[in-house]
């Protein structure tokens, strides 16, 4: 049976924080927001982001633009700054090409992350896809490592790889599911968990890792 990898997105295939930082240049610009209104975005979407944090924004700033346009701009210049490396979506070809089944489990809003993974192809390369957003669960929580091994037509039970930067949220998180784990430095390591299998300081590294699992 084809070995499963589970990958982080946010920080392990994808850099959220230029991500974020150039959408929300672009927002701001977009609709005259004076230093302070972008400066309270910039804070409260710092770790992550839903239509709430809009709602409060056009409460807090008494603005006239609706929250959920002001969301579903926020959403497509998401999609228009985010970049995934070349040698990155080549490295998740080479484990399709070994018979990985690739999933993605991540946490955010369920449209946010599915506009990045289309918009930077990672969405063809994947089997697989399971979002906070679509459980209101986030990680480490079992049931969206669950749900993402059930959309690649998986099960935990056969075990697998979860790869990601968290120490809580990817390795803790892939340790209580029953999965090896690799993580990307960067960070601060809590000691109280689980030892990773591997530590890696790329994704790129992690890949070339799994597919040395199947040679």
């Amino acid at each position: 049976m084809a070995p499963l990898a589970l990958f982080d997105l946010d920080g392990t295939l994808v850099d959220r924080q230029t991500t974020v930082r150039e959408a929300l240049t672009a927002l701001c610009r977009a609709h005259d927001f004076d230093t302070v209104t972008e400066r309270w975005l910039r804070v409260e979407l710092v770790d992550r982001a839903n239509l709430d944090n809009f709602v409060r924004l056009r409460d807090v700033f008494g603005l006239v633009v609706p929250a959920e346009q002001l969301w579903r701009e926020y959403v497509d210049l998401m999609a228009v700054a985010v970049t995934c490396r070349p040698e990155v979506l080549q490295g998740l070809a080479r484990l399709r090409a070994a018979a990985w089944t690739i999933g993605i489990v991540t946490n955010g809003a369920s449209d946010v992350q599915r506009a990045k993974l289309a918009a930077t192809g990672l969405a063809r390369l994947i089997d697989g896809v399971a979002v906070s957003g679509d459980l209101e669960v986030r990680k480490p929580d079992q049931r969206l490592y669950e749900l993402a091994a059930s959309r690649c037509g998986r099960s935990l039970i056969e075990g697998g790889w979860m790869i990601g930067d968290n120490p809580v949220g990817d390795v803790g998180g892939g340790h209580q599911a029953g999965l090896r784990t690799i993580w990307l430095r960067g960070r601060d390591w809590l000691d109280e968990l689980a030892a990773p299998n591997h530590v890696v300081d790329d994704v790129t590294d992690a890949i070339t890792i799994l597919l040395n699992e199947t040679e």
